[in-house]
Parts: structure tokens; sequence; C-alpha cells
């Protein structure tokens, strides 16, 4: 890459909420627990203007739309307050408008808390809102918890979309408004007048719909439900060039991982992309859909699974496909893009290096790289000129700070099999002996660890900690023999795997045994819990953020709605789920126990912590319990988070005798 050019947008501070690094001293929660400043960066079609979201306060969240113009000043078309309603991303629809996507928890009538997404519109100087969702009211039966997504951008019709909608019938008897229709829809709306077309008929069956990226769509996917419960099987149908018809496509499980998910279409050479398994992990396939179904395989691995379809540009033109081993990879088949991807990662050597959006020629390239220490940064890159200018910072808090390297290894588990993990070491203690250390399992557990900048981790890094990660047995990613029959099932495998990484440290030297604690979040909070149950000798202190606790309870909290019987078969029944509930075993465990839980938290009940705090309590373990009512699963808010890493910390330091 070269004449690479290098230019600090000095309007960056404008919107940037930095911790001052010339304060006398440096506040590692402050920095570390502060949301990213900058995120969802986003180009104009003619590739003169970005937008992108910076945090507010609590949960706020605003947009911000900037000419790249030297000299130019940003402009805030929408904010949100995140009571309750926050900004998840948002494009830009023509060179002055953008479609943004909110997300809010809202109260079911059962009193659950559930995850509910708007689609709106506005211009980039904050005129002309717009609601694209269809909207409720006083007649509609039923919940409107899904806004609908954007499936082709129609780059050749400025301000237009093609979107899913979804529909509720509607009881206004006598009226001309009133509709039977239920399901989800696709329409053809004009985004500045909401003039609408209806593109594919409403279907109370369809779940996904994939457009070509040139106005037509081409497939459906249909959820074999049976009596209004998901049974987790569907099934897809095609269309051949010039016709209405569909024929099948694929029948899929996702319980059993079993046939063909298509993600993507490419226009030009008439096929779909999508993830089947081959030998027991996924990979990426394309079929042909000009009749004939002939299918190939695009890419695969004998050693983790393939989990991604890299796209770029306006017509999300497919390129390439993701993977992880050590680190994150990608296999470009689009020969330009690999080309691009090559020379930029030359320009920026060891960092992940990836192409987040394109102007409409993708002439012009926002482009973000990362590393383990490195928290991110997004450039410009002009095809044309070659130049590559860097724009924002992902965390201006943490510029000038010297992170901790993030090193990928191996240690072993009782029965001898390799578990893949990541070890972070405090700077300048890589090669020191008896620190204290902290395993941090992941959530999911349908997820893994990868390489690059964790918050979490680096907070515990700069505070002294040796951190170590593993995916463990029952982590995705390795294909299914690893996965065995997921983190909850197979828990004793999965929570065996995590007490054996504790232990290596000790072995090793790395850690002192009476300074090793555990963290995690989610089903990372159940793993902390429930390896304190199992063996609570070896993790001298618990912090648990958000955990699951009471299986039979995660599975109650689905009850009365569509997912139940996938939650309760992924879940599973009888002994084992009693055996692996660390609430009914509070009295097990032994040593000081964290928990932290947002109340509006929509994946696992606040209800769960309130439970476990309450039984260790009652057991006589020192327990805290730190709740905040308006946050949800991911704890969305810098206050809190900074509250998490410093209350944790100090926490730890009590319990660990530091």
């Amino acid at each position: 890459m070269s004449n690479i050019r290098t230019v600090v947008l000095a309007v960056v501070c404008l919107w940037t909420t930095a911790v001052a690094q010339s304060s006398p001293s440096f506040d590692p929660a402050a920095a570390f627990g502060a949301r990213p400043g900058v995120s969802r960066l986003r180009l104009s079609p003619d590739g003169q203007n970005v937008a992108f979201i910076v945090p507010g306060p609590g949960q706020g969240s605003v947009v911000y739309a900037l000419s790249v113009a030297k000299g130019s000043q940003p402009k805030a078309p929408l904010s949100a307050d995140g009571k309750p309603f926050r900004l998840r991303e948002c494009n830009w629809v023509a060179n002055d408008r953008l479609v943004c996507e909110i997300y809010f928890v809202g109260k079911a009538e059962d009193g659950s808390n559930r995850g509910e997404t708007r689609l709106v519109a506005v211009d980039s100087d904050g005129k002309n809102l717009k609601v694209l969702s269809t909207r409720e009211n006083f007649y509609s039966r039923g919940w409107q918890f899904y806004g609908g997504e954007i499936i082709d951008w129609l780059p050749d019709e400025s301000g237009a979309v093609l979107m899913t909608r979804n529909y509720l019938p509607d009881d206004h008897i006598g009226s001309h408004i009133g509709s039977d229709a239920q399901g989800l829809a696709v329409d053809w709306i004009d985004t500045r007048t909401l003039t609408l077309r209806h593109v594919e008929p409403v279907r109370r069956d369809a779940v996904l719909y994939l457009s070509d990226g040139r106005g037509t769509v081409r497939i459906v996917g249909t959820d074999n439900s049976r009596a209004n419960l998901r049974t987790g099987t569907y099934t897809f149908y095609y269309r051949v060039p010039g016709s209405r018809d569909w024929r099948k496509l694929s029948d899929y499980n996702e319980q059993e991982g079993t046939g063909l998910f298509p993600k993507a279409v490419d226009h030009d050479l008439n096929v779909a992309y999508g993830y089947k398994k081959k030998d027991g992990r996924w990979a990426l396939y394309s079929v042909a859909l000009d009749g004939s179904l002939r299918e190939q395989v695009v890419y695969a691995r004998s050693d983790v699974d393939v989990d991604n379809v890299v796209r770029i540009g306006r017509r999300n033109r497919v390129v390439g496909t993701a993977y992880a081993t050590d680190i994150s990879r990608a296999n470009y088949f689009a020969p330009d893009i690999e080309g691009i991807v090559r020379s930029l990662t030359k320009a920026l050597p060891e960092h992940l290096v990836d192409i987040v959006d394109t102007s409409a020629d993708e002439s012009r390239m926002v482009v973000h790289s990362s590393s383990d220490v490195d928290a991110g940064v997004y450039y410009l890159f002009d095809r044309k000129t070659h130049q590559l200018q860097t724009f924002l910072v992902s965390r201006s808090e943490l510029e000038g700070s010297k992170l901790a390297h993030v090193k990928p290894i191996t240690y072993p588990a009782a029965d001898g099999t390799p578990i893949p993990a990541y070890l972070t070491l405090p700077v300048g203690h890589e090669d020191a002996k008896g620190l204290p250390a902290i395993v941090m399992p992941h959530g999911g557990p349908a997820a893994r660890d990868q390489w690059g900048f964790d918050w979490l981790a680096q907070f515990f890094a700069a505070r002294g900690y040796a951190v170590l990660q593993p995916n463990f047995r029952g982590s995705a990613g390795y294909g299914d023999a690893w996965e065995m029959k997921n983190g909850f099932k197979s828990w004793p495998v999965a929570i065996a795997d995590v007490l054996d990484g504790g232990r290596w440290l000790v072995r090793e030297g790395i850690a002192d045994p009476s300074k090793l604690a555990i963290v995690g979040w989610s089903y990372g909070g159940y793993a902390a819990l429930q390896s304190a149950v199992i063996d609570p000798t070896v993790f001298k202190a618990v912090v648990a953020i958000a955990p699951v606790t009471d299986l039979s309870a995660l599975k109650e909290q689905e009850r009365g709605w569509a997912n139940f019987a996938i939650v309760s078969e992924y879940v599973g029944d009888g002994k084992a789920i009693h055996e692996g509930s660390p609430a009914e075993h509070a009295d097990r465990i032994k040593v000081p126990v964290l928990l932290f839980h947002g109340g509006r938290d929509a994946n696992v009940s606040v209800a769960q912590s309130k439970e476990m705090a309450a039984r260790l309590k009652a057991a006589g373990d020192r327990c805290e319990l730190v709740t905040w009512d308006d946050l949800d699963h991911q704890l969305e808010d810098s206050a809190a988070r900074t509250q998490l890493l410093r209350q944790s910390d100090a926490f730890l330091r009590q319990a660990l005798g530091m």
C-alpha cells in the first residue's frame, strides 16, 4: 500500500466522551467501562458523507452525520435517551437520508421483558422523520416485537428500499383499515413519503426473505410451526429468474444442524450462498438457482466452522467467508477485494482488517482495524488514489494507554484433551509467576471467545490480573464433536474444562492458588457459579454478571411463547438440570460471590440472580447483589459498567487478600 496519508480530524473532540489522559491519574474502570465512543460508521452512496453512533448519558445514543470534507461540522439528526429507546444502527438510504433501527425492551402481558425493534427514516439534517415499521393500534391483535429489516437498499432508487414488514390482524370492524392479514411481507417503500407497494404478500409462516441486490426477492424461508409453537425446522423456497413461482430449495433443522440455511443471493452468478454441515462442521455452499439446484462447496475447513458470509457495498455483494482459528480470518473469493485486504493488512500489520462499508461504486471504503492491544480505528480508503486516512478511533479514552497482549494457548483437560484458550498477562508481567488470576468463561453457550480487544479482560489485566478465557467443550465454532449437546446439556464436561483452566494456571506457576478467581457474564456467569458448586477449592471468589442460576426457571421464562419447545429441548430435562442448577446447590459454594444483573434483562430474568443471592445468604455465605432497574442483559451504560468494574475489582481484592 503506497502513498499512505494519515489525517486525524480535529472535530472528533465534538462528540467523543474521552477520559482526559492528561489527568494526574488514569481511571481504568472509567476508561474500560465507557461504551465505544464511535461505532457503526457508515458511508453515503456517493462516498462524501459518513454517519456513526456515539453514546449519550445512560443508555442514550446519538447518530451524527458528517461530510468528509475538511473543516465540516457534524449534524445530529436523531438521538434516543435510552429510556427505553436506543439507536442500534443507522445507514444511508440516499446521500441526504438515513434509515435507523431503534431497539427497546418492553414489558409483555405476562410481565416478562421482551426486546422490540422499529425502523425509522430521517434526513441528515434531522427533518422529515418517518416510521417505516407497521404500527399497532387499539384494534390490533397481538404484539409488535419485530420492526422489520431492509433486505435491499435499491441503490438505483434514491430514498426507496425493499423491507420486510410484520403485519398484525386489525379488528377495526366496519372500517376500510380493518384486516385479518397476519405475518411477514415484503414492501417497496419510499422512505420520504411512505408511499408503498406490496412486493410479497403477507405470509404467516414466513420468517426470512432474501433479495438479489437488484430489487428482486429470490428466496423465502418458512417456519414449520405446529399449533403456534416453533419446532426449529424451516423450509426454504426459491425462484428461477423471471418467474414468480416458488420452488423448494432446502429443509433446515436448527436443533440438529441439518440441511442448508441460505444467507445471500448472487445476482450475477444466479446462486444462493448458505451454510451446511460438512464432516460435522459448518461450511459455505453455493446452490444454483436455475432449477438444477447444483450444489458446490465454496469453502470448508477441517478444524473450525465457517461462520459468516462477507458482503460489501450497497448491493451486499458476496466477496468471501469468515472463520476463526486462533484469530479471526477470512477467505476472499472476490479477487479485487482479496487484493485490497492483503494490501491493507500490510499497511496495518498485526491487526484485524475489515471493510465495513463502501460507496455505491465501491471506489471509497470505510475500513476498521483492531487488535488485542488496539480497540479499533476507522479509516477512509480511496481505491483510486490508494490513500488511507485515519478517521476516528473507537475508544478515545484508551488512546495513549498500553494494553496487554492476548496470546492463544491450549491447556490439557483432565482427560488429556487440549482446550483452546486466550491468555492475557498484565503489561510488564509477561514472565511473572504467582500472579492474581481470573478464569473468564464466555457467554452463550453457543459462542466462543476470539482474539482481539476485550474491554473486560483488558481491565482486569490493567489491574494486575492474569486472565484466561477458555473455549471449553460446549463452545461453538469447532464443530459438532466439540459443541457436543451444548454447554447446558453437556455442562459436566464444560464446567470440568473451566475448572481445569484454573488448575492449569496454578500448575504452570502463573497464578497464586490463593488469589485465583472466576468471572463470567450470562452463560459465563452460570459457569462461574457452577464451577464453585462442583469444586469449591479451585476459585477463591466468584463474580457472575447476568447469570443463569436455575435451568428450570430458564425454560419456564419462555412458557406461553412460541419458542418454549425449542428452549426446553436446548436446556434439557430430568435430573441433569437439577444437578446443573447452582441455585439448587448454593450450600456447596464456600467462597464470596458478587452478582450483577439488569432489571430489564430479556435474556435471563433478574429473578435468577435474586434467587441465587437469597439462597446463598440463607446458607450463610457472603453474597452481594447489584441490580439496575432500567438496564438489560448487555448493561449498555457507561456509568453502570464503570461501577461493575470498580466494584468487582474491590470485591476481588478483598476476597483474595490483596
